[in-house]
């Protein structure tokens, strides 16, 4: 209830702000790029619960039918440099404004604004195909943001941010704190707009730690995501 509390207010707090952008934003796709406006896929956002999830679309038409997902790169994601990005969405994609319209989704309760990022099924597969049961990054709900975001896309690989992604999740599930919502989005904000260098990998895994539990040792960091199969395996 306390993280869906501090969903909502946020949300309705910062309505000033992020309905005009959204307005202006659908503007610019639909003067500089054309319809349509918004893109719209089936994402999952829990292990048994997909949905049709808006943004505003960044690249040309029908881009998922131009290259194969499993040849995006890290993650899965497309290239910052790919040819299937419009010059406006490119922008949009680069502070993550494409984003802001999954709002509607949070307010629905079907996602919240800190969490592990929804997965189409492509993705969904391929990770588990390569890493086992992802499912334990789906403990709380999926969300816009989440400590991954906080290193950027291209600078960790799928292990790294599974497990940034497991360790947020089981820390919440566990011991609840606003604080660390907090502190993943305003260092969101501060990130993507330049006003602060990312953090490394062992910093952000160190977030997900209780306080009164963190190292400050790199070398004593949460280690690389291992499969729950994978680590039985590892131990007979």
């Amino acid at each position: 209830m306390k993280k869906r509390t501090f969903d909502v207010v946020v949300i309705c707090l910062t309505a000033v702000v992020w309905v005009p952008v959204v307005a202006l934003s659908a503007l610019a796709v639909l003067v500089l790029s054309g319809r349509p406006i918004f893109y719209r896929s089936r994402r999952w956002v829990g292990p048994g619960t997909a949905i049709q999830m808006v943004k505003l679309r960044v690249m040309v038409p029908n881009a998922n039918k131009v290259t194969a997902p499993v040849e995006a790169g890290r993650f899965l994601n497309t290239p910052p440099d790919s040819p299937l990005y419009t010059p406006v969405g490119r922008v949009l994609d680069r502070l993550g404004l494409n984003e802001i319209p999954q709002f509607i989704h949070v307010l629905r309760g079907e996602m919240s604004i800190v969490g592990a990022r929804p997965l189409t099924d492509v993705v969904r597969t391929a990770l588990s195909e390569q890493h086992g049961d992802i499912d334990s990054r789906w403990v709380t709900p999926a969300g816009l943001t989440g400590l991954p975001q906080l290193i950027g896309r291209h600078d960790i690989d799928d292990q790294q941010r599974l497990a940034l992604e497991s360790a947020y999740s089981l820390r919440t599930a566990t011991a609840p704190s606003l604080r660390l919502d907090f502190m993943i989005l305003l260092h969101t904000v501060l990130i993507t707009f330049g006003l602060r260098k990312p953090m490394t990998y062992e910093k952000a895994m160190r977030l997900a730690e209780p306080r009164r539990h963190r190292v400050h040792a790199p070398e004593l960091a949460h280690p690389r995501y291992v499969a729950p199969a994978a680590a039985e395996a590892d131990v007979a």
